[in-house]
């Protein structure tokens, strides 16, 4: 989440004739995230997340994300639930953007998770798992393995701190698509399973938040993304990897959907793909978005480190042992 568009009360004035809801009265932007315009909304005793769609999502997939959201609230997985307009519409014009409003989750994110918080994710993921794979919905992942080859020559590499490792990402991008899997177990997966999308309620873990990157992809690749983004302990500027933290993951994971022998095969590999696009995307945001842009940009070189941390494991096991 972020604010690259700037709203003002007149906009507000069309929330409120738009949706049949109680009158906001007060909002103001959300800093954290990097790919979306988003507002708190206030009304008098409830709070709404607007959304407004910047880059990377497309105005005819949207609707994609509706629909998943209600689905996965249907099926009481818990994560916001879009709005309709008062003529049925999911989406609205702000700005000459798109935008929605979902209903606003309760919790907040944790600064770091326990091994216990680790089990809790597994399970959650696995359920919303075995609900995804029978939805008759598909969206191509535009952040799959396949689209980091043309990420990587948007970067510009020139004149900045990031110029050397050039090779290093190419080479370490053409091995993994040399040895990136095919036909594990798939369906749609969130896609972005990091830390601050992941809300918990006095302890408790409460539900999952922004689903602007959910595609249809491998499961196992959901993973892989959550152990890249949930199972490194970080001291000073230095990550290693918790396997303690990865061993409750997948054992949440398992006490509701089982791991196929051929995804465990491929969990390595997975998660190099993973650290992969982290390293790439934040290479892209650092050196390509504005300066006025109210965003906090994320450090790329926490991904340099898990890819070498990656290459110098191997087996399903290495990640437990």
């Amino acid at each position: 989440m972020a604010v690259y568009t700037k709203i003002d009360k007149n906009d507000i004035r069309l929330i409120n004739n738009k949706f049949d809801i109680e009158k906001i009265i007060n909002f103001q932007g959300i800093k954290q995230g990097i790919e979306n315009t988003n507002y708190l909304l206030k009304s008098k005793n409830k709070k709404f997340i607007l959304t407004i769609f910047e880059k990377r999502v497309s105005e005819k997939e949207v609707p994609f994300f509706m629909k998943l959201m209600d689905n996965l609230n249907s099926s009481r997985i818990d994560c916001p639930k879009p709005l309709r307009t008062r003529s049925n519409s999911y989406l609205i014009k702000l700005k000459k953007k798109t935008a929605c409003i979902v209903s606003f989750l309760e919790g907040k994110d944790k600064k770091k998770l326990n091994i216990k918080d680790c089990y809790s994710v597994g399970k959650i993921t696995a359920r919303m798992h075995l609900v995804t794979k029978k939805l008759k919905l598909y969206r191509k992942n535009s952040m799959g393995i396949k689209n980091l080859n043309p990420l990587l020559k948007s970067i510009k590499f020139k004149g900045n701190k990031f110029s050397k490792i050039d090779l290093f990402l190419k080479n370490n991008l053409n091995d993994i698509n040399k040895h990136w899997p095919k036909k594990l177990p798939n369906g749609i997966i969130h896609g972005d399973l990091f830390i601050d999308n992941i809300f918990f309620k006095k302890n408790k873990l409460s539900g999952i938040i922004d689903f602007y990157f959910a595609a249809n992809d491998y499961f196992m690749y959901e993973i892989a993304i959550c152990i890249n983004a949930l199972c490194f302990d970080k001291t000073n500027t230095k990550f290693r990897i918790n396997k303690q933290k990865i061993r409750n993951l997948i054992k949440g994971y398992e006490n509701i959907k089982k791991i196929s022998a051929k995804e465990k095969k491929s969990l390595n590999i997975l998660c190099k793909g993973a650290a992969m696009r982290y390293f790439l995307t934040r290479l892209y945001d650092y050196t390509n978005t504005p300066k006025t842009a109210l965003i906090k940009i994320k450090d790329p070189r926490e991904y340099y480190q898990k890819i070498i941390i990656h290459n110098n494991l191997k087996t399903y096991k290495d990640y437990f042992k």
